[in-house]
């Protein structure tokens, strides 16, 4: 079974989004199609590795996995028990070790199972399809062997991340070490490629320049090279692609954009205000497994909980996005409408004599009232939530951190203000002050060289370890076209008055923010802008691709997109005048996504944010194109701050990273 081009690309069919598209490929393309002959009706066991595991957990619930005739899903690490009766499906990597292992389980002559469907994650070796092929006994009882090329993990509707936790140390650290950073690059490209070969989509594939190819006097580095080197892994993967993936396109249907952390060092530290990013900021979450505590049925001590954060939880995904204030509000709202339309929860909520509903005064109420319970409890955990993130805000002081951050992001605070800040607050976290002066350095790397920086981290009372984090910003030093944004171009602007240092142009004017603290945007809103529009410097960010005449000129669709879209003014007019999206599309996506044009990928090397992620979900609505986030993880300020500090410690180790 294989998948024709309408039915994923930007082009036609049913319009379905990147995740959908990644679930239907792993629950009918690979699961369903082992429904064939004698094995149509019988349940079948699901052998999976580390990865493909992940892989599976990502994009299906176990429910649609049973429902595929999946009765045990099976680690092919673990001892099994044989199962001589039952078929077995083996989604894994194509490695040696993994083939070794498949071949001893369907050898002699008690196999464990009666026959296997195999699917590997990414292109496997010939040298590895001829191994299986050697041994004869085995080949009777495969009743598949394919390729499914799907070695990402699908985190959002529009997210994928390549599970590659050290890629920031392996390709940035201050040892550079080229035998390590191409074994990290060769994973990462293989299954960035993978993401084109599920979506049947073939991309114009650009990526950053480095910066010895665009100013003779620099020295090329490793770390320059990282995006050129990524952006060719991809494109020979995708080469081969056209020649052995049926239905795969000849002529490019798409546009992916390679960067690393260097572009926005900002990103990563700043806070953001949205309620999906603050629960992950403030929390301590794992993943998105959030501890609600609840009453106990029996009147002992609360009991705890573990609750998901995702995609079906509608209150989630409508307020994921939406600043903390925002949130709250709409949750207040949410509350009172439910206590307006039920007399019994008003009756509930009236014999404590009007006051604030707590979680608690809810939890109760959803056992008084059973047939809302599932409502309910849903409303209490987001009012939970909300309310600890505030507290948190409140306590720790954070509204001033915020708007000091902005204000220095907008050239509106300087050194002046961040030392008086420092002298002045003196109950401000340690994370706090580290996290401004990271946004300090970024910002006025010239400044920190030397005893200057040093006296500020000691003004902030930062320890060795954390003013490691703020020193090996200089690691990831900007881009060239990072550079001339915070100083030249905005010269002629702010010169009238006086000469601000800023690191990013203030659109407060162009976009209303309705909430404080939301000035703040990630540098890749600049960036799809300009690709989606066609103005994206060829130089800076060059094409993988043959360059054709066609790529630059008219007769490319994205090119003829762009010359029809309206003026740049009259589209930033329209847009939301909150962070949020409008409250009548909860899901992201407008009546009309059917329309979308050609889909725009965006992979950062290193490390994505949830502002970035934001920012794509935001921008699918206004270019009505698909945008999709890719990275090597996502990462948490807590979290990048973390694998900072180990750019230069060697000795230390990443394994409570795990995310």
């Amino acid at each position: 079974m294989s998948m024709s081009d309408s039915d994923t690309s930007s082009q036609g069919g049913d319009y379905k989004n990147f995740k959908q598209i990644s679930r239907d490929r792993l629950l009918h393309e690979m699961l369903r199609s082992t429904k064939t002959g004698d094995s149509k009706s019988t349940w079948k066991v699901l052998i999976m590795d580390k990865v493909t595991i992940k892989i599976m957990s990502y994009s299906c619930k176990m429910a649609e996995i049973t429902e595929e005739g999946v009765s045990l899903v099976e680690d092919i690490y673990r001892r099994r028990q044989p199962l001589p009766t039952m078929d077995a499906i083996y989604f894994i990597q194509p490695t040696k070790e993994n083939v070794i292992i498949l071949l001893s389980d369907m050898s002699g002559r008690a196999p464990l199972y009666k026959k296997a469907f195999v699917f590997f994650s990414s292109p496997i070796s010939k040298e590895l399809v001829n191994y299986i092929k050697k041994d004869t006994t085995v080949l009777t009882r495969i009743g598949a062997l394919r390729e499914m090329n799907l070695e990402y993990f699908a985190i959002d509707s529009q997210g994928f991340i390549t599970d590659n936790e050290r890629a920031l140390e392996e390709l940035f650290g201050d040892e550079e070490s080229s035998r390590k950073g191409d074994a990290c690059l060769n994973v990462m490209a293989t299954r960035v490629a993978t993401v084109f070969a599920s979506l049947r989509e073939l991309p114009f594939v650009r990526y950053r320049a480095a910066k010895s190819s665009l100013d003779a006097n620099t020295m090329t580095t490793f770390r320059d090279l990282v995006p050129t080197k990524l952006a060719a892994g991809v494109w020979n993967c995708l080469v081969k692609y056209k020649s052995t993936i049926p239905n795969f396109p000849q002529t490019e249907t798409c546009e992916l954009l390679i960067v690393d952390r260097s572009i926005d060092q900002i990103a990563p530290v700043i806070h953001e205000w949205t309620y999906d990013a603050m629960c992950h900021d403030l929390l301590g979450m794992d993943g998105n497994k959030y501890v609600q505590e609840v009453p106990s049925k029996t009147g002992g001590p609360p009991e705890k909980k573990e609750v998901l954060l995702e995609d079906h939880d509608p209150i989630w995904l409508e307020l994921r996005h939406a600043h903390i204030a925002d949130a709250s509000e709409r949750l207040h709202e949410k509350m009172t409408n439910f206590l307006s339309k039920n007399k019994a929860a008003q009756i509930h909520h009236n014999s404590r004599d009007g006051g604030e509903l707590s979680t608690r005064d809810l939890q109760k109420m959803v056992q008084a009232l059973p047939q809302y319970s599932e409502q309910i409890d849903k409303l209490s955990l987001h009012v939970e939530i909300a309310g600890k993130i505030n507290k948190i805000i409140r306590d720790l002081g954070l509204k001033d951190v915020g708007q000091l951050e902005q204000d220095l992001v907008f050239g509106d605070a300087g050194t002046k203000e961040l030392i008086n800040f420092l002298r002045t607050k003196q109950d401000a976290t340690r994370e706090s002050k580290l996290r401004l002066l990271m946004i300090y350095a970024a910002i006025y790397s010239d400044k920190f060289e030397g005893d200057k920086g040093l006296k500020l981290m000691q003004l902030a009372q930062l320890t060795p370890e954390d003013m490691n984090a703020v020193n090996n910003m200089r690691l990831l030093e900007g881009s060239s076209d990072a550079k001339k944004t915070s100083s030249s171009p905005f010269s002629l602007k702010f010169d009238v008055h006086k000469k601000k240092h800023a690191a990013r142009k203030d659109r407060s004017g162009e976009e209303e923010t309705t909430w404080q603290l939301s000035r703040f945007y990630p540098m890749i809103e600049e960036l799809i802008e300009k690709l989606s529009k066609g103005e994206l410097a060829k130089n800076e960010y060059p094409c993988m691709n043959d360059p054709s005449p066609t790529f630059h000129g008219t007769s490319n669709p994205a090119s003829i997109r762009s010359s029809q879209a309206p003026p740049v003014h009259s589209m930033r007019q329209r847009r939301t005048p909150t962070w949020a999206r409008p409250r009548n599309s909860d899901d992201g996506y407008s009546s009309d996504f059917k329309k979308m044009g050609q889909r725009i990928f965006v992979f950062i090397i290193g490390g994505a944010t949830r502002s970035e992620l934001r920012v794509c979900h935001k921008l699918t609505t206004r270019l009505k194109r698909e945008i999709v986030l890719g990275s090597s993880s996502l990462d948490d300020p807590p979290q990048f701050i973390t694998k900072l500090k180990l750019l230069t410690a060697h000795e230390l180790s990443l394994d409570d990273l795990q995310i």
